[in-house]
């Protein structure tokens, strides 16, 4: 560490010059990272829909429908010349309506009422489109206002529309609210500015790389730098206040700057290193949208991380003396006595907690989910024109059945069975809509295409049910089951309905196993950082505790949540929030080898409560920005639920994790290598030192027994030392193991 300090300090311009040029070639790079929109791009190999996709899209040259369009008050005959005129759209490859099913050339009252219903009603008439993305506003142009264009091809132009705008409408409520909070816990009118750029220019950095992964989903372009930013901002405050620190001892500032890059490493790694475990733990999910946002998060911690030890010191180095010329007197006075008011409401709370402990549990585990992701935002028109169509004509979707071509009699019989099934309005097959009795090889390719390939017949089941839920779900298993009564094998499913089903059984096998990983991996951090066989449960109950509080809301209040942003978020709040623990729980072991328990917890309250607030503060806004300004179903879940968890668990942190380190502090003394903890009557230890290097013994990375003492997240002068035995006596009796009052 001591090289790497030295060669920051001597070398600062060129460090400069170094970030600066990497900056120019990332930011462009950056605009020309391809953005993903398809969640079924990121399905794994192992499942059906995946072969499916590929056989159709060799097999057949007609897709499936991805839209539905609804012209009102319209006649058969201007239902067909209305037909023509979408297919004539550039962009529309396919129009497929009632003719297409029944002979409107007879009267429409001996056809199957269900079928007809669904394409032809009170005089509105609805298609089906297969069309491109580019033909969304050409339809628009055509239909008017008055009718309605809805689907997952409008839904996609309206979410795409919306993305690159609600980042920066995240931004735009995140940045002021950061910029507050910093100046109100800094006392240099420059330090915000300095502490933004730093981790700016690592999210440059993270957001330009990617171009050597091709592309990246929307919810990873959407969240990643709000994360970033909120979840590493804390680093470089670590290191700016230990730099403050430092000069207060009369070290001049490229002295006073190496000390702190070596007293500040090691608090930093420790917290990064959580983070970091945590957003790694996605990368292991199946399905595959869990390694493009966890290895991205990962790549922005490490990035983040860089930048702090290495750019921020020289550019710091560069400013100190504007830094001085804005100094201002502190805002926040000390928080030295905030325990008088947190340990009021720790007996409370702990009772709470205790009470809530099981139904939270079990609440987080039976919470209705969602897997779709191309809800676009309410205001929008794809939204309301869906609204409009399914008033008139209700829920309606598409299934696509691919068997083995080679059995008409036997694909007539699927046919009259799938149509028996519920919630099957209609069938679409050659046998239905052409006839059984004709050998496809008669007639011109025009005709059979939609039906047959080369090696696969295509069935299209029309269902009223939406695109996922417990009865579209049922409807697919259904469909399954009677498909596998004639075609045991090679027999594939494919459409939103059979898409999303899959993505619901690949992302439920995910939770358990990328939970367990995050969960694991956190515990070896802390048990490194703290070698203790009793605080990194107590650590990891905490936060536990306030993730299962959190997803156990949907539960209760009745409401559905995306499970991606559910299963993204129990990893993301576990490696975000433990920090919170990590500084409460180091600053009382430091306190706690000078003192009782008792002033041990009231002093590391308050020397660890504006630090958390203000970490707490500046991510639980992240969250809510996010949720704020997306209108997109998993951003918006992962925004609300990160900024709830953030107050959950600060709050957790500040009560109740106080009164488990009070209940179990002599097991945690018992239990910790070189814990030292005071003890009444014993001889008095050495009086802390000041945070110096000179006067600290070597940090060994990752240990709380050897680490120097914890910083505060502040530029504000550092607490008034504890009190040593010498100026604070012993109590007469020792204390009882029971939670203490103020």
């Amino acid at each position: 560490m001591d090289h790497i300090a030295a060669a920051t300090i001597k070398y600062r311009k060129s460090i400069v010059a170094i970030f600066v040029v990497a900056v120019l070639v990332c930011a462009p790079l950056a605009l020309l990272v391809k953005v993903n929109y398809n969640m079924a791009d990121y399905l794994p190999p192992f499942v059906q829909s995946t072969d499916g996709i590929g056989i159709h899209a060799r097999q057949f040259s007609d897709a499936l429908p991805n839209a539905s369009v609804m012209i009102r008050d319209v006649s058969l005959p201007e239902a067909l010349s209305y037909r023509s005129q979408l297919e004539a759209v550039e962009g529309v490859e396919a129009v497929l309506w009632l003719d297409d099913v029944v002979n409107i050339k007879t009267p429409l009252e001996m056809a199957d009422k269900d079928t007809v219903e669904g394409f032809y009603k009170d005089g509105n008439a609805r298609y089906n489109l297969v069309m491109y993305e580019s033909a969304v506003p050409l339809v628009e142009e055509l239909i008017g206002p008055d009718n309605a264009l809805a689907g997952e091809a409008p839904a996609l132009v309206a979410v795409q529309g919306a993305t690159s705008g609600e980042v920066l409408n995240a931004f735009m409520i995140l940045i002021p609210a950061v910029i507050l909070i910093l100046v109100l816990t800094t006392t240099s009118w420059l330090e915000p500015l300095l502490l933004l750029l730093g981790i700016a220019v690592s999210i440059i950095l993270n957001m330009g790389t990617n171009i050597f992964f091709g592309e990246i989903s929307f919810i990873t372009n959407s969240v990643s730098p709000i994360l970033q930013l909120a979840v590493s901002l804390d680093y470089a405050i670590i290191l700016l206040h230990a730099f403050a620190e430092q000069r207060q001892t009369g070290l001049g500032v490229e002295a006073a700057m190496k000390n702190a890059i070596k007293v500040a490493f090691a608090t930093i790694s420790a917290s990064a290193s959580t983070t970091l475990f945590g957003f790694l733990a996605l990368v292991f999910m199946d399905f595959l949208i869990g390694a493009d946002l966890g290895i991205n998060l990962a790549k922005g911690i490490i990035f983040s991380f860089i930048c702090v030890i290495i750019l921020l010191p020289a550019v710091t180095l560069s400013v100190y003396k504007l830094m001085d010329r804005l100094k201002h007197r502190p805002f926040i006075p000390s928080t030295m006595g905030v325990h008088k008011v947190l340990m009021k409401l720790a007996i409370p709370v702990t009772v709470l907690v205790l009470l809530a402990l099981v139904p939270s549990y079990l609440g987080q585990m039976r919470t209705n989910f969602l897997y779709g992701s191309e809800s676009a935002g309410s205001g929008t028109r794809a939204a309301q024109d869906l609204l409009a169509i399914n008033a008139e004509f209700g829920e309606s979707n598409i299934v696509a059945v691919l068997v083995p071509r080679g059995d008409v009699a036997k694909e007539t019989q699927l046919s009259d069975d799938l149509e028996e099934l519920p919630h099957v309005t209609s069938v679409m097959s050659y046998a239905h809509s052409v006839s059984a009795e004709i050998p496809p090889e008669f007639l011109d390719q025009s005709v059979t295409r939609q039906f047959y390939s080369a090696d696969y017949a295509r069935l299209l089941v029309y269902v009223d049910t939406a695109t996922e839920g417990d009865v579209a779900f049922s409807t697919v298993e259904a469909i399954e089951s009677a498909v596998a009564e004639y075609y045991p094998s090679d027999t594939y499913l494919i459409g939103r309905s059979p898409i999303l089903f899959d993505i619901k059984n690949v992302v439920q096998n995910d939770n358990l196993k990328v939970n367990l990983i995050a969960i694991v991996a956190i515990f070896l951090v802390l048990l490194m950082t703290f070698r203790s066989l009793v605080l990194p449960f107590i650590l990891l109950l905490t936060i536990e505790l306030a993730i299962w509080l959190n997803l156990s809301i949907p539960y209760f209040s009745g409401t559905s949540i995306n499970y991606i942003g559910y299963l993204v978020l129990s990893t993301i709040q576990l490696g975000a929030t433990v920090d919170y623990a990590i500084l409460l729980t180091s600053t009382y072991l430091r306190y706690r080898k000078t003192m009782p328990k008792r002033q041990a917890i009231h002093n590391a309250l308050g020397y660890s409560f504006k630090p958390i607030l203000m970490s707490a503060g500046i991510l639980s806004i992240a969250g809510f920005a996010l949720y704020a300004a997306s209108s997109n179903a998993i951003v918006c879940d992962i925004g609300l639920l990160l900024g709830r968890g953030t107050l959950f668990s600060s709050a957790l942190v500040l009560t109740f994790l106080p009164a488990l380190l009070f209940i179990f502090d002599p097991l945690i003394g018992w239990l910790s290598l070189r814990s030292r903890f005071y003890k009444p009557g014993a001889a008095p230890p050495a009086a802390p030192v000041p945070l110096s290097v000179a006067a600290a013994p070597p940090p060994v990375p990752l240990s709380v027994a050897t680490a120097p003492p914890p910083l505060p997240l502040s530029a504000a002068a550092p607490p008034p030392p504890p009190p040593t035995v010498a100026t604070a006596p012993p109590p007469a009796a020792p204390q009882p193991p029971i939670l203490p009052q103020p």
